[in-house]
């Protein structure tokens, strides 16, 4: 079963280029970031003209997150717990019957956090991965298969970053940025891409100014963290670098994982 994430920067505008991929790439679930639109205006038609479920969990003009679907979703779970003031559209979460029981997946779009001198943006972003863990935490107690999949925000280590001494200043690369990605992972989760290569140069998000891509000045801030029991039906992770490279492109790129898996 493939599993992917992608920060799509705005789903209408690159409607096209989902649509591509998906007949390209062939996944069996999408965790879309950056929607950017409210649920009653995605473009839900083309995507399930494909043989798509689609639930979202939208917002006018910024955040939204969605999970594509060809496994019927048993049940959906919009928004993170743990703050009933929030109301930035940043987490939804899915729940499918599989051939070793219930797989769980969340589409997450962790806050940004900058500027680090603006103590409302860090110290939410903060806030948010705590509400993250404390959530997870009691998920992990289920003992199912568990993904956790999207754009953190998060520069994990100096070699996640093509130019790390750049990033000393940003909420992305903050000690206490990474210490708490840290703390949910050290929960039991294993980090899919790093199990599979500890290479420099393995990035998902080049910035659109200053010819990042071109010079692959990039970054890695989209992560799957696996539970132990979808760890042990782990295959294989990828990174589909090539669809930056296309027409009208997000500024990340689809990151995807294998599990031997099948639908109920």
């Amino acid at each position: 079963m493939k599993i992917v994430t992608w920060n799509i920067n705005g789903v209408r505008a690159r409607i096209g280029n989902l649509t591509h991929w998906l007949t390209e790439s062939a996944p069996d679930i999408v965790c879309l970031q950056e929607i950017k639109t409210v649920d009653e205006q995605f473009p839900r038609a083309e995507i399930e003209a494909l043989g798509y479920n689609v639930e979202t969990h939208g917002q006018k003009g910024f955040n939204g997150v969605a999970i594509l679907s060809k496994l019927r979703f048993d049940e959906v779970n919009r928004g993170l717990p743990g703050d009933d003031a929030d109301e930035q559209a940043r987490f939804i979460e899915g729940v499918f019957s599989t051939d070793k029981g219930a797989l769980r997946v969340a589409s997450l779009y962790l806050p940004n956090g900058n500027p680090i001198d603006d103590e409302k943006k860090f110290a939410y972003k903060l806030s948010w991965m705590a509400r993250l863990e404390r959530w997870a935490e009691q998920r992990l107690l289920l003992e199912e298969a568990l993904v956790l999949a999207g754009d953190y925000n998060v520069i994990p280590e100096p070699i996640d970053a093509r130019f790390p001494e750049n990033w000393l200043g940003d909420a992305l690369f903050q000690p206490e940025t990474r210490q708490a990605f840290r703390r949910l992972k050290n929960l039991g989760f294993t980090e899919a891409v790093r199990t599979v290569t500890d290479h420099a140069d393995v990035y998902t998000f080049w910035d659109y100014q200053a010819g990042a891509w071109q010079k692959n000045n990039g970054i890695r801030i989209d992560h799957l963290l696996l539970s132990p029991e979808a760890a042990n039906r782990f295959s294989s992770a990828s990174i589909e670098k090539h669809v930056r490279a296309w027409e009208k492109p997000s500024d990340h790129v689809p990151v995807a994982i294998d599990l031997a898996l099948q639908p109920a």
